[in-house]
């Protein structure tokens, strides 16, 4: 079946060979990796349109197009599903930033994680000549091996034997430590800083196991491919995911919620976009209670609290770096990055929040009416937490941009209960698909060398509850369709 994409058939005593329940981009990627093994592929959607967290729209004035959830993509760019897809000839276009990141400090300057590793180093080195060295040492032995390198990272960790098992031991090596023991390879606080930010995107505390890969990995993918954002909107990826499924022959249902595989048409195989505690669901007697149970037993980590702004301009950063990037990490120490992580955590919310920001419109005027501009960005908070931190958000930004509010000409704040309103995959606010601390964001969602499959050899999970975890990606939809296909179709392509 190797390169090859046969026409859809239907599988005999079935209506079509699978069903996939969510059009997110972990479930489209499943569907079309599906179909492209030549079967007959159904997609079911809650929502009126495709993406679950890779859309777009007009959340605060006319013209002004927002992300809802997702917005910058390096493990998008860099997934060895999506580049498989050949997504380009259906209409996504990667926009790449000059910078794919700065990092403010309040004396006005920046750190910035740019595409040469050089530069980057560079840039660390601003006063402490010995952590650019350090940096340097860190990702030399993985520059040039993306390709090599990103398979094997991005899968389930007890899946087998590697393709490449030296060079991923050589990165295990480094990636199993917290941030807050890589973080003592440098001695400024420049390096470490850019370091703590790069882990918070696990929604973990800074001295959990493998915060550090984390770090590493987004480095990484800084330099190999950059950090873009699609053309037009998060909402471009996913309407070329869904294009090529349809070009396929797929189908896809939207505004179809499902509460039960009964309600579906018969098939081979299910596929399910959804979190553990809904998989228990809609599967219901198919799987046995003491599976059920744990699935239901899910544990969720932080919510997030984002607002999306509409700005009369640039935001006007103090740090000209930052007006050169298209993401923004704002809070200038470790310690600080740290304490917010850990609040979170326990529950608490954090005093002074650690804010992830993007500014598409300053690289792509689609985003935005000329001379008009639109800014993402958000915070941790307890999951389920049912305050407003919008002033304390805009409070951390006036540090790094003062008069930033003078620029607002609207804004949308969405809180935990809103971010799970707009996608029940979010639940209590929880985008990163369960809790990440501890080996939660590498077993998931329970250690097994195949977590994509149930107790029922029909029924998959295909979510970012399994490996490789949150992110645009699509790599845990591709195993899982790759599970089905090898467990139930007798074969997955290239086998």
């Amino acid at each position: 079946m190797a390169g090859t994409e046969p026409q859809q058939r239907a599988g005999v005593g079935a209506e079509v060979d699978a069903v996939v329940v969510g059009a997110g981009p972990n479930g489209l990627t499943a569907a079309v990796t599906l179909a492209r093994a030549g079967l007959a592929v159904h997609v079911y959607e809650a929502a009126a349109t495709v993406g679950g967290g890779a859309r777009t729209g007009e959340l605060t004035l006319p013209g002004f197009h927002h992300d809802v959830c997702s917005a910058v993509h390096p493990l998008g760019a860099g997934s060895p599903a999506f580049r498989e897809l050949r997504l380009e000839e259906h209409g996504l276009t990667w926009v790449e930033p000059p910078l794919p990141l700065a990092h403010p400090f309040p004396d006005g300057t920046a750190v910035t994680l740019a595409r040469s590793a050089e530069e980057t180093a560079a840039s660390l080195a601003h006063g402490v000549l010995r952590d650019g060295a350090v940096y340097r040492r860190l990702v030399e032995p993985f520059l040039g091996r993306w390709d090599a390198l990103a398979p094997d990272v991005l899968r389930a960790p007890l899946a087998g034997l590697p393709r490449h098992p030296w060079l991923l031991a050589r990165f295990g090596l480094r990636a199993v430590a917290p941030a807050a023991l890589l973080a003592r390879l440098f001695r400024g606080e420049r390096a470490r800083a850019l370091l703590a930010g790069l882990a918070a995107h696990a929604v973990a505390p800074l001295g959990s196991p493998a915060t550090g890969g984390v770090a590493l990995l987004f480095a990484l993918a800084a330099h190999e491919v950059g950090w873009p954002f699609p053309r037009g909107g998060s909402q471009a990826l996913a309407d070329a995911l869904a294009a090529r499924l349809r070009a396929l022959g797929g189908r896809i249902e939207t505004g179809r919620p499902v509460t039960s595989l009964a309600e579906l048409p018969p098939a081979r195989a299910y596929l399910l976009d959804v979190m553990p505690e809904d998989l228990a669901v809609l599967a219901g007697d198919r799987l046995p209670e003491r599976f059920a149970a744990r699935m239901r037993r899910y544990g969720h980590g932080p919510g997030v609290f984002k607002i999306d702004y509409a700005l009369s301009g640039p935001v006007p950063w103090t740090a000209a770096e930052c007006a050169r990037a298209g993401t923004v990490h704002i809070g200038p120490t470790f310690e600080e990055i740290g304490a917010a992580l850990r609040a979170d955590h326990r529950g608490v919310v954090p005093r002074v929040p650690f804010l992830i920001a993007a500014q598409p419109s300053l690289f792509d005027g689609t985003r935005a009416p000329t001379g008009r501009h639109v800014l993402w960005v958000y915070g941790h908070v307890p999951n389920g937490w049912r305050g407003d931190l919008t002033e304390a958000i805009e409070r951390q930004i006036e540090r790094f941009a003062p008069g930033f509010r003078e620029c607002v000409l609207a804004r949308a704040a969405a809180g935990p209960a809103e971010i799970e309103a707009r996608d029940r995959n979010d639940p209590g606010g929880d985008i990163a698909g369960g809790r990440c601390d501890g080996l939660r964001l590498l077993l998931r969602p329970r250690p097994a060398v195949l977590p994509y499959a149930t107790p029922d050899r029909t029924v998959y999970l295909c979510s970012s509850a399994t490996p490789p975890g949150p992110g645009v990606h699509g790599m845990c939809g591709y195993h899982a369709a790759r599970a089905a296909l090898r467990r139930v179709f007798g074969g997955a392509p290239g086998e």
